[in-house]
């Protein structure tokens, strides 16, 4: 049981922790026609657009209400409206996700009296569903962000239905996993028999340059439609424990019952998925799978000695955090410190001794003695100093900073889930350890 501690200072000198304004447009990215909006200065979009650009190599659609400072001070309602009704005469987005700000949180906007007032208005607008987010810069972080978006979701849209589909699942998967890991998950989902409704779909990410043009609204990703019957789900998996308040939503308002999986990286964890999958559609792993598994089984045995008693070094979100750590312990690596950026009730649980809520600074301090460091690409610059690999995880993940290995390329379709993408983990790692 790890023991929590919170550095006390007074400045952030190399921030870990990202906006959550950063998370809830990623997750908003997964729904298809999809217009975020954020209620803030042109600045704030510019800080949270930029990041997503260089991490998933893609132009993302991205509007502010472009507050002014004398917006800022007098109330942004009517800002919030012109842009609303120039965005769809615009676009013709199918839902519209707004977030706040700092600046307008700080500000006090009463936004849910503005989104009823703005409907109040305009019932021409009653049939675009306006998702409405709290993600304020000053608090929280990115997987909070992404997990407040589904919430929403899951909390507004769905409608109650008088009859479930036996083999439709609803999926709720957190910041941790890539669009190529939701890529996997869907498929192996669906080699049980089963169709997965996912919220967000990031897979989706993955093609939308093959078939469409820029657009200023999401091309692909989980519909209103299909938003609209996940009521009739028999069973929720929530990836990640961040989702575990979306899950419980949704079990109260359908009586969905949910099981949520902490992780998708590693033998055991790769195992109990199966088997959930198996229970819930009566159908027996298939031999895909179950040869993958002695694969895998095969390559641990090969390169467990590369990790034994290896010092590691992390600097993650919550989630991803516990994935990683739980992968690296069962191949006999050591953890030599943890850093994270906010409260989980994951974080007491890892089986570690400590787990410090800080930033880069602090990691670069802890670092000290390490063998591999695992972090995003703001940790390159510590790696350089240190002259420790670094594993590339989190986000983001680009140029602009020359990290020692890792995705830069093809990071959004990097699989980390599985058996197959737990292979693929522990060869990237391996090789590090192996270098000289």
């Amino acid at each position: 049981m790890a023991i929590v501690s919170i550095t006390s200072t007074s400045v952030a000198v190399n921030p870990l922790k990202q906006s959550q304004a950063i998370g809830a447009t990623l997750a908003f990215l997964g729904f298809k026609g999809m217009l975020p909006l954020l209620h803030g200065s042109p600045g704030c979009s510019a800080f949270t657009k930029i990041p997503l650009a260089q991490h998933l190599r893609k132009a993302i659609p991205l509007s502010s209400t472009a507050m002014t400072e004398v917006s800022a001070i007098m109330g942004g309602e009517d800002k919030v409206e012109q842009a609303i009704l120039q965005l769809v005469q615009s676009y013709q987005p199918e839902i519209i996700g707004l977030c706040t700000t700092g600046l307008t949180e700080t500000k006090g906007d009463d936004m849910r009296r503005f989104v009823k007032d703005i409907r109040y208005r305009y019932p021409e607008l009653d049939h675009i569903p306006i998702v409405l987010v709290s993600t304020p810069d000053f608090k929280g972080t990115l997987q909070d962000g992404f997990a407040a978006v589904v919430e929403s979701i899951v909390k507004e849209i769905p409608q109650k239905v008088e009859q479930c589909r036996p083999q439709q699942i609803a999926l709720l998967a957190s910041s941790a996993f890539t669009p190529g890991d939701i890529q996997e998950i869907k498929e192996i989902i669906a080699a049980f028999g089963l169709e997965a409704i996912a919220i967000p779909d990031l897979s989706a990410l993955l093609d939308t340059h093959l078939e469409h043009e820029y657009s200023g609204i999401t091309t692909s990703g989980t519909t209103v439609a299909q938003l609209g019957a996940i009521a009739s789900s028999v069973f929720t998996v929530a990836l990640g424990e961040s989702m575990r308040g979306a899950a419980k939503i949704l079990e109260k308002r359908f009586n969905i019952p949910y099981e949520v999986f902490g992780e998708l990286t590693g033998l055991d964890a790769t195992d109990k998925f199966l088997q959930a999958l198996a229970d819930i559609s009566g159908q027996s792993v298939p031999e895909k799978y179950r040869r993958q598994r002695r694969q895998l089984q095969d390559v641990m045995l090969q390169t467990h000695t590369y990790f034994g008693c290896k010092r590691v070094t992390l600097a993650l979100e919550p989630d991803l955090l516990s994935s990683m750590v739980t992968i690296l312990q069962s191949m006999g690596a050591q953890i030599h410190a943890a850093v994270t950026t906010s409260r989980s009730p994951l974080l007491e649980k890892l089986a570690i001794p400590c787990v410090t809520i800080g930033d880069l600074e602090d990691f670069e301090q802890l670092a000290v003695g390490s063998e591999l460091l695992i972090a995003n690409s703001y940790a390159s610059a510590t790696s350089q100093r240190l002259q420790i690999p670094l594993y590339l995880q989190g986000i983001p993940i680009c140029d602009g900073f020359r990290p020692t290995v890792g995705h830069r390329l093809g990071n959004a379709m990097s699989n980390k889930v599985g058996y197959q993408g737990t292979m693929q983990v522990l060869f990237d790692i391996g090789n590090l350890l192996l270098m000289p």
